[in-house]
């Protein structure tokens, strides 16, 4: 039997289980499984590389994505440029780091840009904000992170003035908040200042509906969820657990 899996903490709700065991089941696949990695500690991973002697493949999710770095023996350009890796392909004892969050991403978000999309903020600094950075930078769109934080380079939610949100059309969500049980929740940005003019892409897909997009929508935003962004990576992942 073939394993595959997610790595992550907390691990209470995977799109990535449900999605390849119907994949598995669909196309009549039945020399493959796929487990839940809940690991809070990187560090404890190495148990489950010990045991698990038939992984083949795992993506990485939320907290791991820059600390699993110190498990791979290599890794692709990608992730050596962005320091975050959210696929791992296993063969012969070696680890192998990809990142197909930057094709998700890229894939789902670019289709809606419009020609004044020129500049963007970006919600969060964790590893999904890095292969978000690292798409912008490759399609020439100027952006600022913001955070909870002070920090060089970076607005504080406090700093997202009207010129500020003005300035940038282009806000992506990639933090956790909003996601699902806690839905209440929503990046701190002041809503009533955005626009017809403003693109709000959220990374979070569970509920599709998000208070960071809905409050956007009601504003007149273009909104867009990260589920699109999701498929594509999941299909990425396994093209090259499969090489």
């Amino acid at each position: 039997m073939r394993t595959f899996g997610i790595l992550g903490y907390p691990l209470t709700h995977s799109f990535s289980q449900g999605y390849f065991q119907e994949k598995f089941r669909k196309e009549g696949i039945t020399d493959a499984g796929f487990k839940l990695f809940s690991v809070p500690d990187i560090a404890d991973f190495a148990e489950v590389l010990r045991t698990e002697t038939t992984l083949e493949g795992f993506c990485i999710t939320i907290p791991h994505k820059k600390t699993i770095l110190s498990f791979l023996q290599d890794s692709s350009e990608g992730v050596q440029a962005m320091g975050a890796c959210n696929c791992v392909r296993v063969k012969d004892g070696k680890l192998t780091g990809y990142n197909t969050d930057v094709i998700g991403f890229e894939e789902s978000f670019a289709p809606i840009l419009q020609p004044h999309h020129t500049k963007a903020l970006i919600l969060g600094t964790g590893g999904a904000a890095a292969a978000v950075e690292y798409i912008l930078g490759k399609r020439g769109i100027d952006y600022r992170f913001v955070s909870r934080t002070a920090g060089e380079g970076r607005f504080t939610y406090e700093q997202l003035t009207p010129e500020v949100m003005a300035a940038h059309p282009v806000i992506i969500n990639c933090t956790p908040l909003g996601t699902y049980p806690k839905v209440e929740e929503y990046p701190p940005i002041p809503y009533e200042l955005v626009t017809s003019a403003h693109y709000l892409y959220d990374l979070v897909y569970n509920p599709p509906l998000t208070q960071f997009l809905e409050r956007g929508q009601a504003q007149g935003a273009t909104i867009k969820n990260g589920h699109d962004m999701l498929l594509i990576q999941a299909e990425e992942n396994w093209k090259i657990w499969n090489r």
